[in-house]
């Protein structure tokens, strides 16, 4: 995961707060039964905008899971499925192809990711740390997510959190380079539409 540390220092306490409930939560069966909630209401989404290339993400500790959504997409829908796969330096990231298995490579952070010639996928999903009711998201502060959307406007960006992430207006402003999402999804809610 990027360090934090050199960023806005209210971002980076905000995002160990956020980290610390978060690996606290995710081992309940409160955090069992969202995973399955989110899952559900992400695909009745992805039904319904039928993409060609779905972007997703490896989940870190506590994450929601996308695996499942994605294996459901490339054999319902039949779709092609995608994985990040990031660099320190110079700082990017891009997505490559993802068969559904366990990746048995990594990225510069040491997250699983396949090998592959990069494609851009049409809809993503975004994994989101914390978020606002507008859709600004709060990562790990490596901007990763940020560049690649700016770069790439025509995908059709979800993001994908826990309830527990939703963020007050007064606790996180959007900086100017923070791109929105097209809604974020949690168990409960929807978010951005």
């Amino acid at each position: 995961m990027p360090p934090t540390e050199h960023l806005d220092p209210a971002r980076a306490a905000l995002r160990r707060q956020l980290l610390a409930a978060r690996q606290a939560w995710a081992d309940t069966s409160a955090a069992q039964e969202a995973q399955a909630a989110l899952t559900a209401k992400l695909q009745a989404v992805i039904a319904q905008v039928e993409p060609e290339i779905l972007g997703v993400f490896w989940p870190l500790k506590g994450e929601f899971n996308p695996s499942p959504l994605a294996l459901w997409a490339q054999t319902q829908l039949g779709c092609r499925l995608a994985l990040p796969r990031a660099r320190k330096s110079p700082v990017a990231m891009d997505f490559v192809p993802w068969d559904g298995d366990t990746p048995t490579t990594y990225d510069e952070w040491g997250i699983p990711s396949p090998e592959g010639k990069p494609l851009v996928p049409d809809v993503l999903i975004v994994p989101c740390l914390g978020y606002t009711p507008a859709g600004f998201r709060l990562g790990y502060g490596g901007g990763y997510y940020d560049r690649y959307l700016a770069k790439h406007p025509e995908i059709c960006a979800f993001g994908a959190g826990w309830d527990e992430g939703l963020l007050a207006p007064t606790a996180f402003s959007p900086a100017a380079h923070d791109q929105a999402l097209v809604t974020v999804f949690t168990p409960s809610h929807t978010w951005g539409e």
